[in-house]
């Protein structure tokens, strides 16, 4: 049995092309200090992790890449590709002495749990999953005129849920009707109804004048330390949160998922975030949140309000949950 886990860790490692000595970690590549903390050499990490790199534009922006993996950062910046889609680091890359250097809490939950999907225990299955509409009740969320984001949100859910039942899971609401449920109760709700998965569902707005903003952004857990993408996300500090147990599952189910609404969906990939949303802090299993697009921007609106482009959404998610599915049970 040994034996056949070994073999199957070298398919792995073929297929993806990365060692699995090394894979999306630091491995042995040495650390320094800077902007108060640790960073890796990006050409040292690439030479353990058998990536080529090459600059595609001088001390700006610089491409690792290998068959299976292409990965792109900018200096001085927290945005970064891996496989073709947009991720929001923690910290931002930095050029020093000509070199890029990328944080180590980067590497291991951003980079890592991606390149090497995390698994769950022989016996755990993803069998249930509570999806949770935001707002409710006295609180529409983003509105348009006389349409409100909470209505939208639920309609979502219902969809999601019939397709995610046809799929073979079992799953629930947090809210059924126009009702408000308190945002600590959400995820409190899923683990007494014993979530396997939690996912919330929103509907963006940029704001007064902001009407040409559009895109898809899936949101996880903001990493303990770290300062999150959406600003509005911190209302309370950085420590650890009950969430953070699962950070890996968090950004490779959030990856999966923004993922397929790229692929399948006509949308502006506006990437994987990060927030400390109360609804992620004390979820206790993989848990995200889908903002699914901007009810301010004229175009995308009119989709949203679309009963036929919500199904495809749905679609979308549920072929991002299987993917993720597929990955985190696969045998250790």
């Amino acid at each position: 049995m040994k034996a056949a886990f070994s073999l199957l860790w070298l398919l792995l490692s073929i297929c993806v092309g990365l060692p699995a000595s090394a894979w999306g970690g630091s491995g042995d590549v040495a650390s320094v200090s800077l902007a108060g903390r640790n960073y890796v050499r990006l050409l040292d990490w690439a030479r353990v992790n058998n990536l080529e790199t090459r600059w595609l534009k001088r001390d700006e922006t610089i491409q690792l890449t290998n068959r299976g993996v292409r990965l792109v950062f900018a200096m001085d910046s927290r945005e970064a590709e891996i496989n073709d889609l947009n991720v929001w680091l923690s910290y931002p890359v930095l050029l020093r002495n000509g070199s890029a250097y990328v944080s180590e809490a980067d590497l291991k939950t951003a980079v890592k749990p991606i390149l090497y999907p995390p698994r769950n225990s022989a016996s755990a299955k993803i069998k249930t999953i509570v999806l949770d509409p935001g707002h409710g009740g006295k609180d529409p969320g983003n509105q348009d005129g006389s349409r409100q984001e909470k209505k939208y949100a639920l309609l979502l859910a219902e969809e999601l849920s019939d397709q995610l039942k046809h799929a073979g899971f079992k799953t629930s609401l947090t809210r059924t009707s126009d009702t408000l449920i308190d945002l600590p109760v959400r995820p409190d709700i899923a683990r007494r109804r014993g979530a396997d998965l939690f996912i919330s569902l929103h509907w963006n707005s940029a704001g007064s004048g902001k009407n040409e903003v559009k895109g898809v952004e899936t949101y996880c857990l903001t990493p303990e330390g770290a300062s999150s993408t959406n600003a509005g996300g911190e209302v309370i500090g950085a420590g650890a949160k009950p969430g953070n147990l699962y950070n890996n599952k968090n950004m490779f189910l959030a990856y999966t998922i923004q993922r397929s609404l790229r692929k399948n969906l006509t949308v502006e990939d506006r990437g994987i975030r990060r927030a400390r949303f109360a609804v992620l802090r004390t979820a206790e299993m993989p848990a995200v949140l889908i903002e699914g697009g901007f009810m301010s921007h004229p175009a995308e609106s009119k989709h949203i309000y679309d009963p036929a482009y919500r199904k495809q959404m749905a679609k979308a998610i549920v072929e991002g949950v299987l993917a993720y599915r597929a990955q985190v049970e696969q045998p250790r």
